[in-house]
């Protein structure tokens, strides 16, 4: 399979190395001292599951270079994506597919605005994993799963082979028939972490652990459960509870890469999680108090210390 990761961070790096190491023809899309790192000295990823080293990689600044290709993982940051899904139409085939395993639930409008929506295929992904120097991925835990699907339900020529492909990079993967569901859900399970864990620069383990957060954690996403429901989105109320027990599974020091982001002073995707969140329970008419509140304690980091 040949495949294009348009941006090459925690994400598209992780993800895109697992799938080069299984024999897929990947290509990375990347910049800055990130991109002169992976041409001097390949791609590391430094992972409890296995380090991986991909000597020489193919990587780019122009996604143009990569040719057509038989799949798009599209990961980067929010505030990109209209830019960067025009950079890659020259990656799009009549049966490529665009897999955006970026953070929010409007991120695929954003997609089919510029491409169409035969390319869109829905996707999310589960995993703690940042650039800890240029040239280097560092994953945290052993959480690296991915669920994706066509919107229509069907399954697809294209989605069977990606799914065959990361079953055999030993990824945990899921073909969805409700893909929709599925992005609103790890939208919940995003909302709530990177809110609590920024909002309190703490860890996932301090903020489960004292009631208070614990309730603000489970609160956070109740509301953005509510919002979804409000749109549509077969999400069960009960969904807040059962992600709760699933925090209490996770490495006590994993954290949201928007926590990262706040310790390092960079950009946050603050306005299309908490705010996003808020901004379609105002169209709705559902109220947001909690998640109002974390993008207002946050609203002045959100772009990042000054240069």
């Amino acid at each position: 399979m040949k495949i294009a990761v348009m941006g090459s961070g925690g994400v598209g790096g992780y993800f895109g190395a697992r799938l080069a190491e299984a024999g897929c023809e990947v290509g990375f899309v990347a910049r800055g001292a990130h991109l002169d790192a992976m041409r001097r000295e390949g791609l590391r990823v430094e992972s409890a599951l296995g380090a991986a080293h991909l000597v020489n990689p193919r990587v780019t600044d122009d996604p143009s270079t990569l040719g057509k290709v038989d799949l798009v993982v599209f990961a980067v940051k929010l505030w990109d994506t209209e830019a960067a899904a025009e950079r890659i139409r020259p990656l799009i085939g009549p049966e490529t597919a665009v897999v955006s395993l970026q953070n929010g639930v409007q991120k695929d409008d954003v997609l089919r605005k510029v491409l169409g929506p035969e390319p869109v295929m829905g996707g999310v992904c589960y995993i703690a994993a940042v650039i800890e120097r240029p040239g280097v991925i560092k994953h945290t835990g052993t959480m690296q799963r991915l669920v994706f699907g066509e919107y229509d339900g069907r399954r697809s020529p294209r989605s069977e082979a990606f799914l065959e492909a990361c079953r055999r990079a030993r990824i945990d993967v899921e073909l969805s028939s409700d893909v929709r569901r599925a992005i609103w859900e790890k939208f919940v399970f995003l909302v709530a972490m990177s809110g609590a864990t920024a909002a309190t620069r703490m860890p996932i383990g301090r903020v489960r652990s004292h009631p208070m957060t614990r309730a603000f954690l489970l609160d956070l996403m109740r509301e953005t459960i509510a919002v979804g429901r409000a749109y549509g989105v077969d999400i069960d109320p009960s969904f807040a509870d059962e992600r709760l027990s699933f925090f209490d599974t996770l490495p006590a020091d994993t954290t949201a890469s928007m926590h990262h982001d706040l310790e390092r002073g960079n950009r946050l995707e603050l306005m299309w999680l908490a705010g996003g969140v808020v901004a379609l329970g105002e169209a709705a008419g559902v109220p947001t108090p909690l998640n109002r509140a974390v993008r207002d304690v946050l609203v002045l980091h959100a772009d990042g210390k000054p240069a």
